[in-house]
């Protein structure tokens, strides 16, 4: 069995593939040129012309810096984070100068200074930038938000630990086998939910740790549990945020099936279209017997988790419809980090 890691995490370059990431890159770029030509505006007059001014030379150079960044984030990924801030800067600075008009260098020192002052402001500029991804990758890693996301991500619920353990002890004598793999997954459940939230693992390591999630609730409930799972074959592979789905499994459990006397189906379904991955998950919803307030508390780091590894590329939404509490979550399909 594998120990638990408890290793402080690194910082790390943004995903400059990601779509969120580049709009934030353009945002910034650009909000700092107008924060530059107001500061170099005599008057209101002078404004306008100065952001034409700037503009004119920024745009070109930002659109190449962001189609190399982009082009080259693979091997970006690749270096240790202070490498790769030097790589981004020195990106960013060959551009400039490669698309500085070279013929106004002929002018005189003049020309040299204004060189000199755009090579300044474009590392100025990308030093601001990266802080900003700084203090946002800090805003959601573990060192600031360990307490929140733990609290929410290691949420089986005490009530589960104890009813496990106590189906565990009424099988030891006449079941020893089936105690013993009973007691296996839940080691298994409790090592993965204290591992690092931060790395992205395979889609099928977490539908194992949901059927044995649902094998030791399966103790307890019998037939009162079903699940209908509807995977593609091709998902297994596609890497997602750890414990991304055993706690919606655990919440489909406790509000949906709990409460009822019949048997109730949860249905997992989990489908490739093109390079998106979609999930969908129903339970029963019984109107009388929700507890909002921790199926919020999991929906909600779900969606922290999701935005922090795909920004504005993945979504995750609910709705009751026909007794059915459905959660439906869309994200990037991936096969590498």
């Amino acid at each position: 069995m594998q120990s638990i890691r408890q290793n402080d995490l690194p910082d790390a370059l943004p995903d400059f593939r990601n779509l969120g990431v580049i709009s934030r890159i353009l945002l910034s770029v650009n909000a700092l040129a107008l924060l530059f030509a107001l500061a170099r505006a005599r008057e209101i007059g002078e404004f306008a012309a100065k952001v034409t001014e700037i503009a004119g030379s920024l745009e070109p150079i930002l659109l190449v810096v962001v189609i190399l960044l982009y082009a080259g984030s693979t091997l970006l990924e690749r270096l240790a984070y202070v490498h790769g801030l030097l790589a981004v800067l020195a990106i960013v600075l060959a551009v400039t100068a490669a698309l500085f008009p070279f013929q106004t260098l002929l002018g005189g020192s003049g020309e040299w200074r204004e060189f000199a002052w755009s090579l300044g402001h474009a590392a100025l500029g990308t030093g601001a930038i990266a802080w900003y991804f700084h203090l946002r990758n800090r805003a959601f890693s573990p060192a600031i938000s360990e307490a929140r996301l733990q609290a929410l991500q290691a949420r089986i619920r005490p009530h589960f630990l104890f009813n496990t353990l106590n189906a565990v002890l009424s099988l030891i004598r006449k079941d020893p086998k089936r105690a013993e793999g009973a007691l296996e997954d839940l080691a298994e459940l409790f090592r993965t939910v204290m591992i690092d939230n931060r790395q992205l693992i395979a889609l099928g390591d977490e539908l194992s740790l949901c059927r044995q999630y649902l094998n030791l609730e399966q103790l307890r409930l019998g037939e009162r549990l079903r699940v209908d799972w509807r995977l593609d074959p091709a998902i297994e592979e596609a890497l997602v945020p750890p414990m991304l789905l055993q706690p919606l499994v655990e919440n489909a459990v406790y509000h949906g099936i709990e409460p009822g006397i019949a048997p109730g189906v949860i249905e997992v379904r989990i489908e490739r279209r093109d390079d998106r991955l979609w999930l969908h998950l129903a339970n029963p919803y019984h109107e009388d017997y929700q507890h909002r307030q921790g199926n919020h508390m999991a929906l909600a780091n779900i969606r922290e988790r999701l935005q922090l590894h795909f920004d504005v590329e993945a979504s995750l939404d609910t709705r009751i419809a026909d007794g059915r509490y459905e959660i439906g979550i869309a994200m990037p399909y991936r096969t590498s980090p």
